[in-house]
């Protein structure tokens, strides 16, 4: 039950907070999965009046185990480590989590890494990986092909 008050004092301070460009929307499924709405106004690639919108999903190992994060809707933003099916290559996602981590960080880090980006595409292997992923991309065995986007 520890997580279930880790994530009721992350959704107090996410609703409290205002922060440009993320929007925290609970869901009614519960206090573990969220919905973010992200907009990138400063970079050409993205409109910035569109808002590209992440699930997150904690589990009941939560904080020590990170959430299931993926983009999800019809637009899945270009990004060499976005692939079409919204799964996300960051490495805080999987083996770089640790429980000082948060909701607010992983949607920080997601923001800024499309910020960043001067690349519109896909991963290199996303044919590829799309054709064979698993429903939960926590359960990908990621390869970091790049650092550098």
């Amino acid at each position: 039950m520890a997580y279930k008050r880790r994530l009721l004092k992350e959704m107090q301070t996410l609703l409290d907070l205002s922060i440009p460009g993320l929007k925290f929307i609970p869901t009614e499924d519960g206090i573990n999965h969220w919905y973010v709405d992200i907009n990138i106004v400063d970079n050409p690639i993205y409109d910035p009046a569109h808002a590209f919108r992440l699930e997150i999903v904690a589990g009941d190992e939560y904080p020590i185990e990170p959430p299931m994060v993926k983009f999800i809707g019809q637009e899945i933003p270009l990004h060499p480590h976005v692939y079409s099916n919204g799964h996300i290559c960051l490495n805080i996602l999987g083996d770089g989590w640790t429980p000082a981590q948060s909701i607010r960080s992983i949607a920080l880090s997601i923001q800024s890494m499309l910020q960043g980006n001067t690349k519109n595409e896909r991963p290199p292997d996303d044919e590829r990986y799309i054709s064979h992923a698993p429903q939960n991309p926590r359960s990908s065995g990621w390869v970091y092909h790049d650092d550098n986007v």
